[in-house]
């Protein structure tokens, strides 16, 4: 049996993964990855990268993807709240330009797949979260590529009750909006 629970969203190839917490009086102990389980829920991908943020409340980091040398994502929050966006840019694909959100904290400890072909950004909802990943391939800034966060034609619902001030960087500032960027990606029917 599994120590995890693989969650399908109505996009094909996103996942909410609940692991199994195993608990008492001392604390928890619960998998975070395990290949073998995840290959038999059909996701095979490799990871090559771990990576970890640490930001303030209001701090919005998206909506990001690379052009070559795509990632997948398999994302979670170690410290604090975070709501977790990703985006289907995968041209020809049923859910094209649609989004999918979902609140990840330390406490909830559920994680989110957000494969190749998808933009993904967070916001921080917490007064700090600790947000970590692990990647299928190597960041390669020179193919960073994005769109803008608050893009009317995707409708992110951004949960900003609380909110006082969106903290972008530069970069994320000066996105475009999805019908303006040249998107690479080709829908493929999904795994």
């Amino acid at each position: 049996m599994s120590n995890f629970k693989f969650i399908e969203t109505k996009i094909k190839d996103l996942y909410i993964i609940e692991p199994k917490v195993f608990g008492d009086n001392r604390g928890y102990f619960m998998e975070t990855y395990s290949k073998k389980a995840f290959n038999e829920a059909g996701l095979t991908m490799e990871f090559v990268q771990d990576n970890e943020s640490r930001s303030k409340k209001g701090v919005l980091r998206g909506l990001h993807f690379q052009t070559k040398h795509t990632q997948g994502k398999l994302v979670r929050v170690t410290d604090g709240a975070v709501y977790d966006v990703a985006v289907d840019l995968r041209k020809g694909s049923p859910t094209y330009g649609q989004w999918e959100g979902i609140l990840l904290t330390a406490e909830n400890k559920k994680q989110f797949y957000v494969p190749e072909g998808f933009a993904h950004g967070f916001l921080v909802v917490s007064d700090y979260a600790t947000f970590n990943y692990k990647c299928t391939d190597f960041y390669a800034p020179e193919y960073d590529g994005g769109v803008l966060w608050n893009d009317p034609d995707i409708g992110v619902e951004w949960p900003l009750e609380g909110i006082e001030e969106i903290l972008l960087s530069e970069k994320d500032k000066n996105q475009k909006r999805l019908k303006d960027v040249n998107i690479p990606f080709e829908y493929n029917g999904g795994k």
